[in-house]
């Protein structure tokens, strides 16, 4: 027994005439015939009875035309549904970010568009740290995920910058460099942050930007203070707000605690870059993972202009 089988015998069913049956399908009435025998055969059982007038269908005809609709239907929107992941309009994807990507105005709204014009898509999102991202997305946990600087590059993962926007110094609310509404708008120098209390997001979970703020304070002689390593920059930030120190944080976290933390541009000699990147595995850019990433260029295409 086959579909095609399956298909003739519904079609002789509704048609209740092999003739008319046969001229519906396409093909000639003696191959349709045998055909109908043949799946009878294998049942072991008669599904028509013939009269002068067309075919009427036995109690076992009736019980298998149920049947038989059902699987076709069943058969047909399971080669819709593949044909729809076929065109990255249909199927499960995981994507990841981190709390610093999510952020930025971007990340959600490229989340939103892919709901929003591809409802077949099934979005499952999850926050974590740069690293444990990385590492799922190696390991074909998720998709794909936002995150600001890699922090390790495994073997066949790609790393896509979508957006840059400039890392601004925050600082408590009554620290010294917060200054005033007359010098907010002044850039701050790296000297001044020489023995500042530095809090910084754990290196084995995000060491990219900070990484990259240390290393420049070492090549200009400056050495502030590591005051606390947490794990994400919410944490962070929170720690800025009651008084534990100063750190770096990507433009976009600007309106984190407005009421207890001033933010402030680095000069230009100390000016440090926060990507927004996406991380993904090389070899599987179909289906839905193409279109998302597909969006996720064009939205960035959008920012930039």
């Amino acid at each position: 027994m086959d579909l095609r089988q399956l298909r003739y015998f519904v079609t002789v069913a509704e048609t209740g005439h092999m003739t008319r049956a046969a001229a519906q399908l396409g093909i000639q009435q003696p191959p349709l015939s045998q055909q109908i025998k043949a799946l009878e055969q294998q049942l072991g059982m008669a599904l028509l009875r013939r009269h002068p007038k067309g075919v009427a269908l036995t109690d076992a005809g009736r019980l298998l035309l149920v049947e038989a609709k059902r699987l076709l239907q069943d058969f047909a929107e399971m080669r819709e549904r593949m044909a729809g992941l076929a065109r990255g309009q249909q199927g499960q994807l995981s994507v990841g970010f981190t709390s610093s990507a999510a952020a930025h105005a971007y990340t959600p709204e490229v989340l939103r568009a892919c709901r929003g014009r591809y409802p077949d898509i099934s979005l499952t999102l999850s926050e974590d740290n740069a690293a444990a991202l990385i590492e799922a997305v190696a390991k074909a946990r998720l998709h794909c995920a936002f995150i600001r600087v890699p922090v390790a590059r495994p073997e066949g993962l790609v790393f896509e910058t979508l957006l840059s926007e400039p890392a601004l110094l925050a600082v408590p609310l009554d620290h010294r460099l917060a200054g005033d509404a007359k010098t907010r708008h002044r850039p701050v120098a790296l000297s001044e942050l020489q023995d500042e209390p530095l809090i910084l997001v754990r290196r084995p979970g995000a060491p990219g930007l900070y990484a990259n703020l240390l290393s420049l304070c070492e090549r200009e002689g400056v050495r502030p203070l590591i005051a606390a390593e947490v794990e994400r920059m919410m944490t962070n930030l929170n720690l800025v707000a009651a008084g534990a120190g100063i750190s770096i944080v990507p433009a976009s976290m600007r309106g984190v605690h407005a009421h207890s933390i001033v933010y402030r541009s680095l000069a230009k000699a100390a000016a440090l870059e926060a990507p927004l990147t996406l991380a993904y595995r090389a070899g599987e850019q179909a289906g839905p993972m193409a279109t998302f990433l597909a969006l996720a260029r064009q939205i960035a295409a959008q920012s930039d202009a």
